[in-house]
Order: C-alpha cells, then structure tokens, then sequence
C-alpha cells in the first residue's frame, strides 16, 4: 500500500470510482509532469449536493460540498496515475467555483473544504495556489465544483 492510500486510509477515507465526463471533455491531461484535472463536482455517496450558498446552503454545508469535490479530484488523480498517488509531489493549484448569491461573500471558507483535504491527504506537498469565484449556476445543480493542477513524477 502506497503511503498516500495509508494517509487515506488512516483518515477514514475511502476513494469514489472517478466520474466520467458528463460533456465533451476528457477528466484529465498530463502534459510534462502537470497533471490537469476537470471540475468536479460534489457528488458523493448521498448523491449530488444541490444548493446556492447564501440561499439554500450555509457555509459548513458548502465546505462539505467542497471537500467532496476533492476527493472527486484525488480519485480522478488516482485514475490518471493508475493508482499510485505517491507520484504526486505537489498540489499546484485548485480552481473553486461556488454557486452562490451575488452577495454572499465567503467563498474562500467554502472553498477551505476543499484546501483543507489536499493538506491533509499530502500534507506541506498540498499546500497551493488558488482561486475562488461565485457564479450563479453550476453544472446539475451542484452547489460546488473544483479543478486542480497537480506536479507529478
């Protein structure tokens, strides 16, 4: 078992099968050692998670969406390197997209949920750049998505 599927395994947490595209898009493109990952969106066991922050959702509610986005995000990873996520040296950046009001304005703490999960999945190696930005629907509804950029070996 690589050290990352420990770290994961020690976190209670267990990898979704990586969604297929759901439009005209591949989930992922490596290009030299940049692994490019597609935006994910906050499906999880539950199913979809539906809301617009500011309007029907509150911010931890979002912050769980997020998370879930990131752990769309590793297993897609996970796919992408046929399952060795030790070869991921870096989480370079993450793009978060929140379906929110035009005045809601705590979208970096929504986006957190996803920050949060990279740190502690590969620890300094998950700390990145990143954006945040509201928007006023998002793909099925889902009240969150997020891409990444991951350095890789």
């Amino acid at each position: 078992m690589s050290a990352t599927h420990a770290r994961l395994k020690k976190l209670g947490i267990t990898l979704p099968k990586a969604a297929a595209p759901v439009a005209n898009y591949v989930p992922y493109v490596q290009t030299g050692s940049l692994l490019i990952v597609s935006g994910q969106i906050a499906f999880g066991q539950d199913g979809l998670m539906k809301g617009c922050l500011g309007k029907t959702m509150d911010v931890p509610t979002g912050q769980q969406a997020a998370r879930l986005c990131a752990l769309n995000l590793i297993a897609q990873a996970n796919a992408a390197l046929d399952g060795d996520l030790d070869r991921i040296t870096r989480v370079v950046r993450l793009g978060g997209f929140v379906n929110a009001t035009a005045d809601f304005e705590d979208i970096p703490h929504v986006i957190n949920g996803a920050s949060d999960l990279m740190v502690e999945v590969f620890g300094d190696a998950g700390r990145h750049a990143r954006a945040a930005v509201s928007c006023p629907n998002l793909p099925l509804g889902s009240a969150v998505e997020v891409d990444a950029m991951f350095e890789v070996q």
